[in-house]
């Protein structure tokens, strides 16, 4: 996927479509009552597996009408723009707790460097590594939030690597930002998060663009 041209990408695109759209009639399931959602419309965006094929999927996007797309391969922590007419939703370089680099906002970058190849590593390493992980997330917030504001943003997958510490160190980190009591923070979806960008002056996101990571926004007096 990472040489498909956009032609592939939206044919690939429509096909998923066409599972959802059309499952009574792919499964054989005619009996049951349909899905309470349009998908079409409910399909605004997504994440490329592997991050892989992003310049030839945004053209795609576009004449689908999508609002945004997650498949950049990794960005600073500062405020997104456009690309194409889409929203750019990339992983986030955060740092790592007790180590001196920083990896993608992603589970599966925390187990590359916890555990490596392996999804089933001892089991005696896993409470260190749910708590260094639910930290990387909340050190990643909190930079954003003390500094920039920029969007904090989290990949996570479905599965149960490693005992499942990277879903208890997700979990755990949204409850504890959650809980902060910050009057100002939202947990979001990237669909409300393109609602809110495209509701906000666009000469207010062009300063915020501007700040790096870890300078603070100074609201203009």
């Amino acid at each position: 996927m990472a040489r498909w041209t956009p032609a592939q990408w939206e044919s690939e695109i429509e096909q998923a479509v066409s599972f959802v759209t059309s499952w009574r009639t792919n499964t054989g399931f005619t009996g049951l009552e349909p899905l309470p959602f349009d998908y079409r419309k409910e399909l605004v965006g997504g994440r490329a597996p592997c991050l892989l094929g992003q310049q030839n999927l945004l053209p795609a996007a576009a004449r689908l009408g999508w609002r945004y797309d997650a498949s950049s391969p990794g960005a600073r922590q500062v405020w997104p723009r456009k690309r194409m007419g889409v929203w750019d939703f990339p992983l986030q370089l955060i740092p790592l707790p007790g180590r001196s680099f920083e990896l993608l906002s992603m589970d599966y970058n925390l187990l590359a460097n916890q555990s490596r190849n392996s999804t089933k590593a001892p089991p005696v390493h896993y409470p260190g590594w749910r708590r260094q992980a639910t930290e990387a997330y909340l050190t990643g917030f909190r930079r954003a939030y003390e500094t920039n504001r920029a969007p904090f943003f989290v990949g996570n997958h479905f599965e149960q690597w490693n005992g499942g510490i990277y879903m208890d160190a997700v979990e755990e980190a949204l409850k504890r930002i959650a809980d902060e009591k910050r009057g100002d923070v939202r947990l979001v979806s990237f669909r409300q998060l393109c609602d809110w960008l495209d509701a906000q002056d666009p000469a207010v996101l062009e300063r915020l663009r501007r700040l790096k990571v870890g300078q603070k926004w100074v609201p203009a007096g």
